[in-house]
């Protein structure tokens, strides 16, 4: 069997991003069977309707292809003003737009971190939210939120902190069997 293809987005556009650099180090935990590569989501123009009816940029048509040829897609989100950066938002709504909207069926895998104690908990409701609404099959558990990441995370972007490593472990592992569930049923 091939290797189950991840597509990896980070919802932060910064540079020195937590989130960003956590979502690579999961690269190196995935189970054998898997490989990630990376979604650009910087050079999105905002999502205008007039502007995808009239044909889409180049890079719409390269984010929708990722998402659509990838088995799954595992997102790391900042939590921006008790939600999701509008970075991240723009990109879900470029894919969601039929037809073949991008979303439909896809396993997604997600988990959040912040340099608050709560680990970005609440953003990943709203994701859980509108990906369901695009029928999107957001794995349920287990939940990661990396809480007080300055102190996991060191300045060359590794996680320090065991108990952060086992939690991103359980999720990829999960991961790989909601994706291979989500293929059986098709």
């Amino acid at each position: 069997m091939a290797d189950l293809k991840v597509l990896g987005i980070s919802g932060s556009l910064r540079k020195a991003s937590y989130n960003t650099a956590i979502l690579k180090v999961c690269a190196e935990l995935m189970p054998a069977g898997m490989t990630m590569t990376y979604a650009r989501i910087d050079d999105l123009p905002l999502f205008n309707q007039d502007v995808f009816d009239a044909g889409l940029p180049e890079p719409a048509k390269r984010f929708r292809a990722e998402v659509t040829a990838a088995d799954g897609v595992l997102i790391a989100s900042p939590e921006y003003n008790f939600s999701l950066s509008a970075a991240l938002k723009n990109a879900i709504d470029w894919g969601s737009r039929p037809p073949n909207q991008s979303w439909q069926d896809k396993p997604v895998a997600i988990f959040s971190a912040s340099g608050g104690p709560m680990g970005g908990a609440r953003v990943q409701y709203d994701l859980r939210r509108i990906l369901g609404q695009l029928w999107a099959h957001v794995l349920p558990r287990p939940e990661v939120f990396v809480g007080s990441v300055a102190s996991k995370v060191d300045p060359q972007g590794r996680v320090t902190d065991e108990a952060t490593r086992k939690f991103l472990t359980d999720l990829l592992v999960g991961f790989k069997v909601w994706i291979e569930r989500m293929q059986v049923k098709k």
